[in-house]
């Protein structure tokens, strides 16, 4: 009897053991912050001054840094993120249409000017006839490098609201020069650079492989209000948590003078401060 009573003690301490380890977890889990990022500047950001400001707060903030533009946000999707840091609303709208994902923007926080790069010459009209010239394969960004080509005089707007490399290869009205326009994932631009004679590259990819220092920009994209709004890389959730404590004070930390002062003096106009609403 004494055995089955000892044994019985033992059974309902583990239980109580293991309710109190698993209410501490989810405590716990309640105070931490997972958010994916691409590596520069986004991971640097939250490393370099948002861990801090959430730590004031009682938060941890738990980076998990990725090299393309894809699984941050299926994993975000799939619940495996709060959050994550490295997109535009455009970019967004596009997986959530292509992917059916269900994600939301919150903040916005910066915006990296996309630049025109060469490792073969030192002014646009530098370029011959027939020049190769790549650009971002996604949807969003491939329209967007197309209209800096457009903006400088290098390709014809074809008077779409969005463009695509179809409208310009093989076409001389649009493309009177004829240079090939090469789609490629975004994060294998900088690593292809020697293999065409400009490429048009994100500001976080660029500045990742240092191309301001070795191959400063021929050219960077310049903003009005309404391209500002489009251009801002975003906080983004999934649909149903932007009101959740954590994301509020992620997106408390996220818009302080302290992390637009961070962006200011870390890279000197190679990324700008942008914390407006999505809304807006």
């Amino acid at each position: 009897m004494k055995k089955t009573i000892r044994s019985l003690t033992a059974g309902v301490l583990a239980l109580l053991l293991a309710g109190c380890s698993g209410s501490s977890a989810a405590k716990n889990d309640e105070k931490t912050i997972k958010v994916g990022a691409t590596l520069v500047p986004h991971a640097e950001i939250l490393n370099g001054i948002v861990k801090e400001k959430l730590q004031e707060k009682g938060y941890t903030l738990e980076v998990v840094e990725f090299s393309d533009y894809v699984q941050p946000n299926t994993s975000l999707e799939e619940g495996e993120l709060d959050a994550n840091y490295f997109q535009t609303l455009g970019y967004m709208n596009g997986q959530n249409e292509e992917r059916g994902l269900h994600l939301v923007a919150v903040k916005g926080v910066h915006i990296e000017p996309m630049g025109i790069y060469s490792s073969k010459i030192s002014g646009l009209d530098e370029l011959e006839d027939g020049a190769t010239i790549s650009v971002p394969n996604d949807t969003d960004n491939e329209s967007r490098g197309l209209s800096l080509l457009i903006a400088n005089g290098l390709l014809i707007d074809p008077g779409t609201a969005e463009y695509t490399s179809d409208q310009f290869n093989g076409n001389s009205e649009t493309n009177p020069h004829n240079y090939e326009i090469k789609p490629l994932e975004a994060g294998q631009l900088p690593i292809r650079l020697d293999d065409v004679d400009a490429s048009v590259i994100n500001g976080n990819y660029a500045l990742e492989a240092d191309l301001p220092s070795s191959h400063p920009a021929l050219v960077i994209e310049e903003f009005d209000d309404e391209t500002a709004v489009r251009r801002t890389n975003f906080i983004v959730v999934k649909e149903g948590s932007e009101n959740s404590e954590k994301i509020q004070a992620l997106v408390e930390a996220v818009a302080s003078s302290d992390v637009e002062n961070y962006i200011n003096e870390t890279y000197k106009g190679a990324v700008i401060p942008s914390f407006i609403d999505p809304a807006e």
